[in-house]
């Protein structure tokens, strides 16, 4: 159960939201002051303060600075009866959630909440702790990768990923990350903000993929109250919430035309304007989209405009499938697992040798997503140490790898006459080779890269020329 801090001098708001929360499953303690609530955090440990502004002894700016000083871990939402802009942006750039205005709505307060647990939850989870805390250090630990969400592989694709990761990271460049769904895209994303000069300021992710057509001009512009039907409130946009930072933009390819036009002019000027206001706001944003989808395609069948596609497209970045990450497989794996034990305070070590066999055939459809998922069901279903066949949903302890007969889709390799001539002699070797490593692996392209010492592109291309389909 997620604990709550809820610290606030009007008791009646206190009261009726610590009931509408503990309703809502979360375990709720009360404080009417900052120094009870200061208390509160040194003798326990929260997942999400709601914090007023204005308290009797102190206010939240002073709140949010020894919150993030003292306890890192925990999520910071202030909550006000003034709307301040500069104030909100001011509180998120510290390191608040969010920056909510009175009178609450129990939709959208439960939905802020709910999404400022998941997101500060995945953004300490994995950061490493900090060695002194030295300028040296620092660089140091970020020449590592260290304090990244995205775990460091040992596959040849893995490190290739990484090294594109470290070049980009330093620069103001846009990036484009495509993969399937669940290869960790926003992972890689928030590594590449950790790593930039914009480490300390806001990362700020936005799901396109959920916005409907209405919606969306209000979630990246914000609008002033009273500019449309149900504008209880001045809301600031994810571009102006993540000024000075990075934005994140995930299943781009969902957005509807229309918007895809004001997207560009934004990206082009970097200048906002709220809906509802005449004011030019600019922007110092570096932006990252992520898709699942052929951004390429899109514009071909018009559902995607060229020119932003350019726009976004200054560096683009690949995350393979996990089922061709190789040896990164049960790396992810353990990795997944200790994560699994903090959560539900176990103490799983292993998997059994028929677990990890099964993981290293599976296709993981899902990807990593899919992985950490299963590995969170099987730590909660284990009873001893060592995690076992019968803990795992039936499509994976079923699964059997698809016997093919691969001698009827190979053609055999024009062979010249001349049985001496070198280079035909170097042709058929690579042949031989190439197949009898492929046939060893069960034809998994990657696993052969690794073995033959090249990459995957290069594989492709000699599969290509010596006739192996």
């Amino acid at each position: 159960m997620k604990k709550i801090l809820i610290i606030d001098d009007e008791v009646n708001v206190a009261l009726l939201l610590s009931k509408f929360l503990t309703r809502n499953g979360f375990e709720v303690t009360t404080a009417s002051t900052g120094s009870i609530g200061m208390e509160y955090l040194k003798n326990g440990e929260f997942n999400l303060v709601l914090c007023d502004f204005r308290l009797e002894d102190t206010d939240g700016r002073e709140m949010l600075k020894n919150i993030k000083t003292q306890y890192p871990k925990t999520g910071v939402i202030i909550i006000t009866g003034y709307s301040d802009i500069k104030m909100a942006v001011e509180l998120i750039k510290m390191g608040a959630y969010d920056y909510i205005t009175k009178p609450l709505y129990p939709d959208e307060i439960l939905n802020t909440i709910t999404k400022a647990i998941e997101t500060h939850y995945a953004l300490v989870e994995d950061k490493v702790e900090q060695p002194a805390n030295t300028d040296k250090a620092s660089k140091e630990n970020k020449k590592q990768g260290l304090g990244s969400e995205f775990v460091l592989g040992t596959s040849k694709v893995s490190r290739e990923l990484q090294r594109q990761i470290e070049l980009v990271a330093p620069t103001n460049y846009s990036v484009i990350i495509m993969g399937e769904s669940g290869t960790g895209k926003e992972s890689v994303a928030k590594s590449i903000h950790l790593n930039s000069p914009r480490y300390n300021q806001p990362f700020v992710a936005m799901d396109c993929g959920s916005l409907t057509k209405e919606l969306a001009a209000s979630e990246f512009f914000g609008h002033e109250k009273g500019s449309f039907t149900g504008a209880l409130y001045t809301k600031i946009g994810h571009f102006e919430m993540a000024n000075g930072g990075t934005l994140f933009l995930d299943e781009v390819g969902n957005l509807s035309y229309e918007i895809q036009a004001a997207l560009l002019r934004t990206v082009q000027e970097r200048k906002v304007k709220r809906i509802g206001s005449t004011k030019e706001i600019s922007l110092d944003v570096r932006i990252i989209i992520a898709t699942n989808e052929n951004l390429q395609e899109g514009i071909q069948k018009g559902r995607f405009r060229e020119d932003l596609y350019h726009r976004f497209n200054e560096f683009s970045i690949y995350i393979p499938p996990l089922r061709e990450r190789g040896t990164d497989i049960m790396l992810l794996a353990d990795h997944f697992l200790k994560r699994a034990n903090n959560e539900l305070g176990r103490s799983v070590t292993s998997f059994s040798p028929e677990v990890t066999e099964c993981f290293m055939n599976y296709r993981w459809q899902g990807n990593v997503r899919e992985m950490k998922n299963v590995i969170r069901r099987a730590t909660l279903l284990t009873e001893g140490t060592e995690i076992t066949m019968k803990t795992l949903p039936l499509e994976i302890s079923n699964f059997k790898m698809p016997v093919y007969d691969y001698s009827s889709q190979i053609d055999t390799v024009e062979v010249k006459e001349n049985r001496h001539d070198l280079k035909n002699a170097a042709l058929e070797a690579e042949y031989e080779t190439i197949l009898k490593v492929l046939r060893e692996v069960n034809f998994n392209k990657t696993k052969a890269a690794e073995i033959l010492n090249i990459d995957r592109k290069t594989l492709y291309n000699k599969m290509k020329a010596i006739n192996i389909k």
